[in-house]
């Protein structure tokens, strides 16, 4: 992993970058969140992110991340951006703040018995699979209304947005189309229901502009921060 100079050196390059696509279009460079991705870095990857002022990392796997949390004596905030098993949902909702990778019912009725059993309402985002990806998790647009629906009634649900990753491509409009599709269909959404959903989580490091400029509030940044990954993972 980088030293902690690299890593403030790598994050000025972050910032710098995202604000200059944030002013090419008239958007206040606070409106986009950088969420560290800690996947497969050691636990100083949190605490640098702490020392810089970060509020909330973000972890693909449950376990790699219970081992974390477990020896971890900060105040970050944690959130799971990884798929979710059904058998690994009360773990999660004992681990993370949020859950932004919700894409099934089943999933999301686990999650809200979970956290009334635990007296802790959970914060979570829907997945959704805009590019219609079948390598990808996450529900297909015609699903979302439904679990929207499901979210909104749950007593121990705080539905706060939605969440895509975006399709691997040399050109630009191909990743864009797939953001464009998510933000449009929150604002549908918002109307239908009468309901603010003010997080879209969508962009990494290679197609951040598309993102930002498809109006992401949060982008996910790893390696671009903390240089390699250690190659073993868990499973989830």
């Amino acid at each position: 992993m980088n030293s902690f100079s690299q890593f403030k050196d790598n994050l000025l390059h972050v910032r710098q970058n995202l604000d200059a696509i944030c002013l090419s279009i008239g958007r206040k460079t606070d409106s986009v969140k950088i969420l560290p991705v800690t996947k497969r870095q050691p636990l100083e990857a949190i605490n640098f992110s702490e020392r810089v002022g970060f509020s909330s990392v973000g972890e693909n796997v449950v376990q790699e991340a219970q081992g974390k949390h477990d020896i971890y004596n900060g105040t970050m905030g944690w959130e799971l951006i990884g798929h979710l098993q059904s058998n690994k949902a009360r773990l999660a909702v004992e681990i993370f703040d949020r859950i932004q990778t919700v894409d099934s019912l089943k999933i999301l009725q686990r999650i809200d018995r979970f956290a009334g059993e635990l007296g802790n309402p959970q914060r979570i985002l829907l997945q959704v699979n805009t590019s219609r990806d079948p390598a990808k998790h996450g529900l297909a647009p015609i699903e979302v209304d439904a679990l929207v629906e499901a979210a909104l009634n749950a007593e121990n649900l705080v539905l706060e947005g939605f969440m895509t990753i975006g399709l691997f491509s040399s050109a630009p409009s191909v990743s864009t189309q797939t953001f464009t599709v998510l933000r449009e269909l929150r604002d549908r959404l918002a109307e239908a229901f009468g309901q603010a959903f003010p997080e879209l989580s969508m962009g990494m490091s290679g197609d951040l502009e598309s993102a930002v400029k498809s109006g992401s509030t949060m982008i996910r940044v790893g390696t671009a921060l903390f240089g390699e990954r250690r190659t073993s993972s868990l499973n989830t």
